[in-house]
């Protein structure tokens, strides 16, 4: 699958190249909004981290990969047709601790790196939610720390 985000014309221009070279019949599918920002990224790392910390009985990647498996493919799930018809037929039908192994890894599968930046801001609404109900303690940098 191909992703681009268009944000000037230049990148229409860019876009219109590259169907024109490609091979009929093909699907192109647009969705609203733009790439996850490199602040929600961080963000969400930090939470993995501290929550592993603060848990004690996971690290962040486990950590990472329960909230991208509860949290970030359902998002993706119902906001993204395509997705939703990959991922039912490649992961939905492994077992739990294989699904949560594609999650992370040298070659994960991948959910919350196609998220638009509103899909992002969902799901660490959530994220946020489920780990403060563990009584993890988040930082928010941006608001200083929320209680």
């Amino acid at each position: 699958m191909t992703t681009r985000i268009i944000r000037t014309n230049a990148d229409i221009d860019g876009l219109a190249r590259l169907l024109l070279a490609r091979k009929l019949p093909m699907t192109v599918s647009i969705i609203a909004g733009a790439d996850r920002s490199h602040q929600q990224n961080r963000l969400s790392h930090l939470w993995y981290a501290q929550a592993a910390a603060q848990l004690g009985d996971r690290d962040a990647e486990d950590v990472r990969a329960i909230c991208k498996l509860h949290y970030g493919v359902p998002i993706m799930r119902d906001d993204v047709p395509a997705y939703r018809e990959q991922y039912d037929s490649l992961i939905k039908p492994l077992s739990y601790e294989r699904k949560l192994a594609l999650m992370v890894g040298a070659m994960p599968f991948p959910v919350t790196s196609l998220m638009t930046t509103r899909q992002m801001a969902r799901y660490l609404d959530i994220v946020s939610r489920k780990l403060t109900e563990q009584g993890v303690k988040l930082t928010f940098p941006d608001a200083g720390d929320q209680p």
